[in-house]
């Protein structure tokens, strides 16, 4: 896959376009919460500006409506920005994990909840693989 550059505003429309689906500028405006509202005008202009990126790809016309859809896949999308953001601390997750605790981003609470699920992973998958000969 391709890497995609987008904006802050660019990646929050094509995080409503995941959600949706197939949906108009209309239906994607309507899912701004109503804080984030901006003109039909911005997010159509994001809208088409996703699709020269190929982020959005156009799949019907419906009247003078165009539906879109994402062209890229949400997971692999982010897995992109987490490695940009690992190279940005060198390569390490410890520093960047440390930086996200010194500026109050993560707290410690999430930092045991992070661990506690990654233990709770770890074991469902031990047990799940055994057993089944």
């Amino acid at each position: 896959m391709q890497k995609v550059r987008l904006s802050k505003a660019e990646a929050r429309i094509l995080e409503l376009c995941w959600d949706l689906g197939i949906g108009s500028v209309r239906e994607i405006l309507e899912r701004l919460p109503e804080e984030e509202r901006v003109a039909y005008t911005t997010v159509q202009t994001l809208v088409y500006r996703l699709e020269q990126k190929g982020a959005l790809r156009k799949v019907k016309k419906i009247g003078n409506a165009q539906l879109f859809e994402p062209a890229i896949d949400r997971t692999q999308f982010r897995g992109g920005l987490v490695r940009d953001m690992l190279d940005l601390f060198g390569g390490s997750p410890r520093l960047l994990v440390s930086n996200l605790l010194e500026t109050g981003t993560l707290t410690l609470r999430d930092l045991k909840a992070l661990q506690h699920a990654a233990a709770s992973g770890k074991n469902s998958r031990g047990r799940g693989g055994k057993g089944h000969a």
